[in-house]
């Protein structure tokens, strides 16, 4: 029972996603990006959010996702120089997220 606990407390230490909005930026774990980069926030429920993780990604975008949230929020990336068109992000505080965004 130790090792499945130390196991257990590992993986959750490992797999956390820390989310953190200021006046300038939006971090997320190691990634960043100026707020003024970020243009429409787009709450997701579990069917937009399954679609948008599988079959209708765009394979440029930035995934901040855990398989085991269904909802989140999709941000559109307004930077011309950034090839990435939006950031999907899991979670389950979804319309606070969109709103800190934006």
């Amino acid at each position: 029972q130790i090792i499945l606990t130390v196991v257990l407390v590992f993986i959750y230490i490992r797999w956390r996603m820390v989310i953190e909005i200021d006046d300038q930026e939006l971090r997320i774990n190691n990634a960043h990006i100026e707020l003024k980069y970020l243009g429409d926030a787009t709450v997701l429920e579990s069917d937009a959010m399954r679609l948008i993780r599988g079959r209708d990604a765009d394979p440029a975008n930035y995934l901040a996702i855990r398989f085991w949230s269904p909802r989140g929020v999709l941000v559109r990336v307004k930077d011309s120089r950034d090839a990435t068109p939006y950031w999907l992000i899991s979670s389950k505080r979804g319309d606070e997220l969109a709103k800190a965004i934006g």
